[in-house]
């Protein structure tokens, strides 16, 4: 009896036992199947709530467009946010110079209004009664100075450097005409003389760039007589030109021997010896924006030759330059319709 009864005892245990792993596996299956269930509705959810994004965005009310591409789109969004941080970096820089001057901000809008062209006339010490006549003829002063550069967008300024010698008084003599003018650029890294013409001239265009962001920056002898309304008439004519040299164009003699008034020491460069290549005139001449930007990148490396005319079409011979032969540049009279002339 006793062996039939410790039989049953233990038959008994073995059941219960077998029925704890089941009912283990039950729980189990159980929460996981809750646990899916949770996830695929929560992913639901997020769907329908991309899809009614997407919808409010485009307003085009059920949106027949995947997930997929609903993911996207909301990726552009992101690369949206990006961008305007960057627009406000860009407008940071712009306060501090680094970018165009002439972006100008309008109704919460940037538009272009960029200078049409920057003058610069080249002059020297003890020429003040030639400036004196061209303020009185055609750049004028004070209030009509202001107008010419605020209302035609023509900036126009005397460009000289700084004397060899700071003790001769010459610096400050230009300083106190700029006082009472405000016309001039200073170019405080040239000293001034006959032999640095040309490294004036690149300096001018370097620094002209880097201060005004402007279409056309022209360069003009302080003998010459500019029609600022003509100049202006011409160059609105040539704006879609984007790497533009114009002036009156010519191959002059090259001068070999010492003795002779217009001496290239480095007559031997030049092919045949005998002319230069193509290039405008040195009274007056006009280049666009993008090479005025060359000149300022690589004035260290641009080499400048005898005369400014010859040295600045030297630097773009190999550039794609638009060349432009425009006989109202040529200044030795002052025909109908001119834009300059030499006195």
């Amino acid at each position: 009896m006793q062996s039939k009864g410790s039989s049953h005892r233990l038959s008994s245990m073995a059941a219960n036992r077998s029925r704890i792993p089941s009912l283990l596996i039950s729980m189990f299956a159980t929460f996981a199947s809750i646990y899916v269930a949770g996830r695929l509705w929560q992913d639901a959810g997020n769907r329908v709530y991309l899809i009614k994004e997407l919808d409010r965005i485009t307003g085009q009310g059920q949106s027949a467009i995947s997930v997929d591409d609903t993911l996207k789109i909301i990726a552009c969004r992101e690369q949206h946010k990006k961008l305007d941080v960057l627009e406000m970096e860009l407008a940071s820089a712009k306060q501090e110079g680094f970018v165009s001057k002439g972006l100008v901000e309008t109704n919460g809008t940037y538009s272009k209004r960029r200078p049409l062209v920057v003058i610069g006339i080249l002059t020297k010490f003890g020429r003040q009664k030639n400036r004196d006549a061209i303020r009185k003829a055609w750049m004028g002063s004070g209030a009509a100075f202001k107008k010419i550069e605020d209302g035609k967008g023509i900036i126009v300024r005397f460009v000289i450097g700084r004397s060899a010698n700071s003790a001769d008084g010459l610096d400050k003599d230009i300083d106190r005409e700029n006082r009472l003018t405000n016309d001039f650029l200073i170019l405080d890294d040239h000293v001034e003389g006959n032999p640095g013409h040309p490294e004036k001239a690149k300096l001018f265009f370097a620094h002209a760039a880097d201060k005004w962001d402007a279409e056309f920056y022209a360069k003009v002898n302080d003998d010459v007589y500019v029609n600022i309304d003509a100049l202006g008439a011409t160059l609105a004519t040539h704006l879609d030109k984007p790497r533009l040299y114009m002036g009156c164009m010519k191959s002059g003699e090259v001068f070999s021997e010492q003795n002779q008034k217009w001496y290239e020491p480095e007559w031997w460069k030049f092919g045949d010896k005998k002319s230069y290549f193509r290039h405008a005139s040195g009274e007056m001449y006009v280049i666009s924006r993008a090479l005025a930007r060359f000149i300022s990148i690589n004035r260290s490396i641009l080499r400048t030759y005898a005369h400014d005319d010859v040295s600045t079409g030297s630097w773009f011979i190999g550039l794609d330059a638009k060349y432009v032969d425009e006989a109202k540049f040529c200044c030795s009279s002052w025909s109908t319709g001119a834009i300059c002339a030499g006195v």
